[in-house]
């Protein structure tokens, strides 16, 4: 697959998982951790076929990692958890989009320092960015949710993705 399809993919699933969070949905654990370990998966795939990488081209990418999961647990914290119809609901707010945009430049600034230093650009893939920022949001969100002690959504098999996407 191409970049651009990739990067075609990894926005069209982070616009649907934003637009859904921002109206409010209900908590479930599939939906909570699905897209991050799916794209997490999808970057560390992407790194094992990348050929080449020393001993500090792998040590950038887990520090970029890292930062990564810290910056989406911080905006993890900003995110709206309560109790509506007897399950937990979750509810992206104005600070959540505050914090995403300071994300998006302290990686653009780590990014730029990691070219500075010799690592190459494809060695830092999108998909995994992006996934271990939503990783490190939804174990937040889902400590959270459980210490709120109201149980989480129950997982709705019944509809299809487009009634799902929708929502």
């Amino acid at each position: 697959m191409n970049g651009w399809v990739h990067a075609g993919l990894i926005a069209a699933v982070a616009v649907v998982v934003v637009i859904r969070r921002l109206r409010g949905e209900p908590l479930n654990a599939r939906d909570l951790f699905g897209a991050p370990v799916v794209l997490t998966g999808l970057g560390v795939w992407a790194v094992a076929r990348r050929h080449g990488l020393g001993a500090a081209d792998y040590g950038w990418i887990v520090a970029g990692a890292v930062l990564g999961v810290a910056l989406g647990a911080v905006r993890g914290a900003t995110i709206r958890v309560y109790e509506r119809e007897g399950v937990l609901w979750q509810r992206y707010t104005g600070r959540t989009f505050l914090v995403a945009a300071l994300s998006l430049a302290v990686m653009a600034g780590f990014a730029a320092l990691a070219t500075h230093f010799g690592l190459a650009a494809d060695a830092r893939p999108v998909q995994l960015s992006v996934g271990v920022g939503f990783l490190g949001e939804a174990l937040v969100v889902g400590c959270r949710g459980l210490a709120a002690g109201a149980p989480f959504a129950p997982e709705r098999r019944d509809s299809s993705l487009l009634d799902r996407l929708r929502r």
